[in-house]
């Protein structure tokens, strides 16, 4: 049985509602049907072969972009849940935050992003809000698939005050200089413990890291050592396993106390004021320390390791080939995406590039490249 929510959690019952009006849902939550959509969305589909660091078809247990979106709403949920804040609206948020994100990860997005610099640029998280506001094509109602006002307000978790001004409600706390509620915070440090540290379970998998290496970083060395005290025995998978679980263990853990004395010390009453406040979810500052120490290990030794950057190099090229293409010849796009670029050339290219898996995209890129003429 579920625990009473807090008084500043989003209630469920008090959403700010849809774009377009629909009956309540039977037999779920506003926050459910939302994480229904999610999950059933093309979009969502679309993720599992899209990259996290490697390449869908490097190797078959790599972190995908779907596997990683799992790992953040079940981090959220848990947190959540100890926190009493309103885990579907959590679930929902982590679930859609990277359905916008290009093919080839950053790498994509990078490259997506140079090519639209004249028109307005490209940004994964105002793309995510793009997918589920317009570009999903599944209700005979409306475009995209109509979540809550605060489904939609935690996917957009930056904005430019430019483009705050062209979103209407869900635009006006970057305006304002508000906060977002506390799932959306949630969701946000969920993420950044999930790809840190699945992101090192991957590196060592490809071996493009190693124990050694990352017995440099205090908060994996610390769990190791804990790890090979308990289990002098143990190596191997088994090995790696354990030290990144006890990692994940203690950060949830110091998010769930930190965050929560943050909470008593503010005392809100109501979400208005959460909104009103500084960030209430958080490290303690030994362990956010011990956080971007890790963070700045990946970017050196993986992100930036000679093999990631060969392939990185590769996807920019394929992107920006095909953005090219077709900015040139928009006859080369298929029919729906050649009706939207009559009324915005760019982004319409743009949400047929984003909406690209790695493997398609490498696809498209040698149907309209490749020398032989089938």
């Amino acid at each position: 049985m579920r625990t009473k929510l807090a008084p500043y959690a989003a209630q469920s019952s008090h959403t700010r509602g849809r774009v377009f009006d629909e009956a309540p849902p039977r037999g779920r939550s506003e926050y459910q049907r939302d994480r229904d959509r999610i999950i059933h969305s093309t979009g969502f589909r679309r993720l599992e072969y899209k990259t996290q660091v490697f390449v869908n078809h490097e190797g078959d247990l790599f972190r995908t972009r779907l596997t990683h979106s799992l790992e953040v709403a079940q981090i959220g949920r848990s947190v959540a849940r100890h926190l009493n804040l309103e885990e579907d609206l959590t679930e929902a948020i982590t679930l859609a935050h990277d359905l916008g994100h290009t093919p080839f990860g950053h790498a994509g997005q990078d490259a997506l992003n140079q090519c639209m610099r004249s028109y307005g640029g490209f940004e994964h998280n105002l793309q995510s809000l793009r997918v589920v506001d317009l570009l999903e094509q599944r209700y005979a109602a409306f475009d995209g698939l109509n979540l809550t006002f605060e489904t939609r307000a935690g996917i957009l978790k930056h904005c430019s005050i430019k483009n705050a001004r062209t979103l209407g409600a869900v635009g006006e706390r970057f305006i304002h200089k508000l906060r977002p509620g506390l799932e959306a915070q949630i969701a946000n440090l969920a993420d950044e413990i999930a790809y840190n540290n699945h992101d090192v379970d991957d590196g060592l998998r490809s071996k493009l890291l190693d124990l050694d290496q990352l017995s440099s970083v205090g908060l994996f060395h610390r769990h190791l050592q804990l790890v090979l005290r308990a289990y002098p025995k143990i190596e191997g998978r088994r090995l790696i396993h354990e030290t990144i679980r006890r990692m994940i263990d203690t950060l949830v853990t110091d998010l769930i106390t930190h965050s929560a004395a943050n909470i008593k010390a503010l005392k809100p009453d109501t979400i208005e004021d959460i909104y009103q406040a500084p960030p209430l979810i958080g490290f303690s500052k030994a362990i956010q320390k011990e956080q971007a120490e890790l963070k700045q290990f990946l970017h050196k030794h993986l992100y930036r390791h000679y093999q990631v950057c060969r392939m990185s190099s590769k996807a920019r090229r394929i992107i920006s080939d095909l953005f090219q293409a077709f900015i040139e010849e928009t006859q080369l796009l298929p029919p729906e995406f050649q009706e939207r670029a009559h009324h915005d050339k760019p982004r319409a290219i743009a949400d047929y590039i984003a909406g690209m898996t790695d493997r398609y995209a490498m696809i498209e890129h040698q149907r309209l490249f490749a020398v032989e003429i089938h």
